[in-house]
Formats: C-alpha cells, sequence, structure tokens
C-alpha cells in the first residue's frame, strides 16, 4: 500500500480479509421471509390499542359535553356580582360532585381493606347433632325418600342357615404328618386338591 498524505483515509478494504466493525449495523432487510405470527400479534394489539386511547378521549370529550354547559362570556359585560354568582354557582355544584366523590371512594376504601385484611367476621359454630336421615331431608327436601337406616338394609340370617353349615372334622393333627412327609406326601396332599373340583 501506498503511503496516504497526511489528513486522508484510507478506503476500507472489503472481503473476506477485511477487519469486523464493532458497533450497531444495520438490520439486513428480509423481504422473503414472512412475520412470525407473535411479531403481527403485537403489532395487530398496538393498533387496537391505539385506537382504544383515541375512543376513550372521543368519550371523555363526548361526555364533558354533555354534563358540562359552556361558558357564554362573549359580548357580555360582566359586573362584579354576575361574576360573583357565577362563582357561588360552580362552587355549589363542585362542592356536590365532591360529595359523591368522597362517599364512593370511602366505599371502596373500606371494600378493599375488607377483602385484603381478610377480616370477614366468621360466626362461631357450634355441634349439632343431626340425624343421616335429617340431614338428607335437608339436603335433599321432603320429596325425596331416601334411608339412612342401615340396619334395614343388612341381609337378615336365620339361625338354620348356620347350623347347615357342613361340621369340620377335628382330629389329631399329628396322625399323618409322617405320612404326607416327602414326595409321596405333597403328590397325595396335591391329588386330594384336585379331585373335589374334577367332581
Amino acid at each position: 500500500m501506498a503511503p496516504q498524505p497526511h489528513g486522508t483515509m484510507a478506503p476500507e478494504p472489503h472481503g473476506p480479509t477485511a477487519p469486523r466493525r464493532h458497533g450497531p449495523t444495520a438490520p439486513e432487510p428480509h423481504a422473503q421471509q414472512p412475520h412470525s405470527p407473535m411479531s403481527l400479534m403485537l403489532a395487530k394489539a398496538k393498533e387496537e390499542w391505539d385506537q382504544e386511547i383515541v375512543d376513550k378521549q372521543a368519550e371523555k370529550e363526548r361526555y364533558l359535553s354533555e354534563r358540562v354547559t359552556p361558558l357564554h362570556t362573549s359580548g357580555l359585560s360582566l359586573s362584579q356580582l354576575q361574576v360573583l354568582t357565577l362563582c357561588r354557582e360552580l362552587h355549589e355544584k363542585v362542592e356536590i360532585v365532591d360529595e359523591e366523590r368522597y362517599d364512593i371512594e370511602a366505599k371502596c376504601n373500606h371494600n378493599t381493606r375488607e377483602v385484603g385484611g381478610e377480616r370477614f367476621k366468621r360466626p362461631p359454630l357450634r355441634r349439632v347433632r343431626v340425624s343421616a336421615d335429617a340431614m338428607l331431608r335437608a339436603l335433599l327436601g321432603s320429596k325425596h325418600k331416601v334411608s339412612m337406616d342401615l340396619r334395614a338394609n343388612l341381609k337378615s340370617v336365620k339361625k338354620e342357615d348356620t347350623e347347615k353349615e357342613r361340621p369340620v372334622e377335628v382330629g389329631d393333627w399329628r396322625k399323618n404328618v409322617e405320612a404326607m412327609s416327602g414326595m409321596e406326601g405333597r403328590k397325595k396332599m396335591f391329588d386330594a386338591a384336585k379331585s373335589p373340583t374334577g367332581q
């Protein structure tokens, strides 16, 4: 490279060997790439928000034009007495509106304190003995006939049925211990268990 005269700058090299610049770079436009759904949603939300602000401002102006009568001072020579009466009327209206605002604010503060502090008064609960039938009647009404008498729903067992049960032989358990030991004894037990089911 040839030396440059004092006060002039050399042109910056381009290509893969060029040094990288540090600092903000302009984003490259991607005309072919479609917008992401998130950016589209954000753009739509911003449009609706701006429109909502404009609508609120218009609604505020409309409300004020309905409620507040415009002052007609043009062409009038107001004396001091007329100005005083006008001020008194305006002050009376301001006091009425201020009283309403104070009442509403007091109610809001009371409700906020009650909800935020959880100062709901819970009544003391007493134990009440109520039968299951009375509780069902209270819940379902008198039309539904539901009985919670569990004793009536039990199956009745007669004395004869218990006596008819097969008698259990009580014998000496040591009788066949030697006969049942070993492989032959196990085979006999297996055959004995198998034979009643096969019948």
